[in-house]
């Protein structure tokens, strides 16, 4: 029977059940059972099971133990969260806190441009402009270390090749585009930038938008002459769709239907129409090009092509005609900027100075010296959009080098001269590959023929006023276009006492250049796939 003053009635041990049995009714005292009379002979009670123990203690005591409880648990769960939040944070959570922040990536890529280049280049400057002998070009500022070039297959690469490591972060053979040594495609880090940070993307170049580096990041093919096909991928006639969301170069030919004067497409396909059926907006002139807002997002995305096939060189641009490397490398960081201005991701932007390597296949250093100084006002600009936008990151490098080129000359078999002479390129008016269209394009009469060369070639276009009967001669009666190149390019690099080992590329390491977030990480001498490994880190 229950008894007054507690809330629940208790059974002796020699109860007929054996159990503690509970009562409905509940006393608003906190007292301990213990205090309770009920026990005051302290008998002996057996408890079935826990449950019965527990609730055959006082409230107070119920009370206290669930506090105990509910402290304890509160002090565990603080240490296991603390634990996992420690190992989050050092195994991915600093990785992810950086990703979280907005981001902006401009790889540059100056095509064919070893150290020696920008040796010459910086002497040159310093020399003609009267400049202090400490001059330091914008890319000697931000040197950071050397890239490592070779390919899959070859100890010297090519632009395809060198363009693959720094997309895909592999190396692969030379004439690969955006695929593996299997020939499988691999995923670049503009596809990166695009479907997993979801930043604007943007190709910038001057040769055509289809060659070998551009496409590299934008195309998955099995050799680098398939542009016919690159220019499908850049448009989005693939799987991902159109991942490209601004270019702007040369190559309008392989968009264009053919055949047709225009086109060098080997079918029918009109991919300019193609591509406005996609949204993209087209242009084709320097009146295009200026009519752009350079700070609305509206053009997006958009396909500039100023040229059928490769943009002019530098030294023989019409700036009525086409835009220059800077000025179109500051419309795209204008346009992907606003583009991007209410949105928590940046862009992903690739620049590259394309025709420092053709100059250098041409072994000609008039028109390679102009290349690299208008690549270097594409560096300046890109540096003053740096310095106002903290978190964007620029890394600056060559695929390879070209022409094994040397800031000397042995001319004779004589102990060579120590010298080089900067002023021998100063008077240079047009490229040899200017020059040796206009020659082979002239009269077949031979005297009208010399006088052309004696009067005009030589004197106005590229500065000589020494030439020998034997050397205007030569040049005036050559039919054979590659022969013609070599003898201007003789003519030239003689003067200037500089040198040229090959036509082609050659294995020699290259400057590697950084400025921004992060930029000293890439200290250091580099695999070029080292590189597209940080574009990843950084996007």
């Amino acid at each position: 029977m229950a008894q007054a003053g507690v809330p629940y009635a208790a059974v002796p041990r020699g109860s007929s059940d054996g159990r503690v049995h509970f009562s409905d009714e509940v006393h608003e005292s906190d007292a301990d059972v213990e205090d309770n009379g009920l026990f005051e002979h302290r008998e002996t009670m057996e408890v079935a099971d826990n449950d019965t123990l527990y609730y055959g203690m006082s409230l107070g005591t119920r009370r206290r133990m669930r506090k105990g409880r509910v402290f304890w648990a509160t002090v565990v769960c603080l240490v296991v969260v603390s634990v996992v939040g420690i190992f989050w944070l050092y195994f991915d959570g600093i990785n992810w806190m950086q990703r979280s922040k907005k981001r902006n990536v401009i790889l540059m890529v100056s095509d064919g441009f070893g150290p020696a280049s920008e040796t010459m280049a910086r002497n040159f400057v310093q020399q003609v402009h009267g400049l202090p002998v400490g001059y330091q070009s914008p890319l000697d500022e931000i040197l950071v270390g050397s890239s490592r070039t070779r390919s899959s297959d070859s100890l010297v690469t090519d632009s395809a090749a060198g363009a693959t490591a720094l997309s895909c972060r592999m190396k692969s053979y030379n004439g690969a585009i955006g695929v593996d040594p299997e020939r499988m495609p691999c995923g670049t880090v503009l596809e990166a930038a695009k479907l997993q940070r979801n930043m604007a993307t943007g190709l910038v170049v001057t040769s055509r938008i289809t060659h070998a580096t551009p496409g590299a990041f934008s195309a998955h093919v099995t050799h680098r002459d398939m542009e016919d096909l690159i220019a499908e991928y850049q448009i989005g006639n693939y799987s991902l769709g159109p991942m490209v969301d601004l270019m702007f170069g040369g190559g309008r030919c392989h968009f264009e239907a053919g055949p047709h004067v225009n086109s060098c497409r080997t079918d029918a396909r009109d991919l300019l129409s193609e591509a406005r059926a996609n949204g993209f907006r087209t242009l084709d002139s320097r009146s295009d090009f200026d009519a752009l807002d350079a700070n609305s997002a509206q053009s997006l995305p958009l396909l500039g092509t100023f040229a059928a096939s490769h943009m002019d060189y530098e030294i023989d641009r019409d700036p009525k005609q086409q835009p220059s490397l800077a000025e179109m490398t500051n419309k795209a960081l204008g346009i992907l900027s606003a583009a991007t201005k209410n949105t928590n991701s940046g862009f992903f932007l690739m620049v590259e100075g394309s025709r420092i390597d053709m100059a250098a296949h041409t072994n000609d250093p008039a028109a390679h010296v102009r290349e690299i100084v208008a690549y270097w006002d594409a560096i300046s600009a890109v540096r003053a959009y740096v310095d106002a936008n903290p978190d964007t990151v620029l890394i600056s490098v060559s695929d390879h080098e070209t022409g094994g080129f040397s800031v000397a000359k042995q001319l004779g078999p004589e102990y060579p001269e120590y010298l080089w002479n900067p002023f021998a390129l100063e008077p240079v008016k047009h490229s040899i590959e200017y020059v040796s269209s206009k020659l082979l394009g002239q009269t077949t009469d031979s005297a009208k023929q010399y006088e052309f060369v004696r009067d005009t070639v030589f004197p106005k276009w590229m500065g000589i006023k020494d030439a020998s009967h034997e050397e205007i001669l030569a040049v005036a009666q050559e039919a054979n276009s590659v022969q013609l190149r070599q003898l201007l390019s003789t003519a030239i690099s003689d003067r200037a006492q500089l040198g040229w080992a090959t036509h082609g590329h050659s294995a020699v390491d290259v400057n590697l250049y950084a400025y921004g977030k992060d930029a000293h990480l890439l200290r250091g001498s580099h695999e070029n796939t080292d590189i597209g490994d940080f574009i990843v880190q950084a996007l």
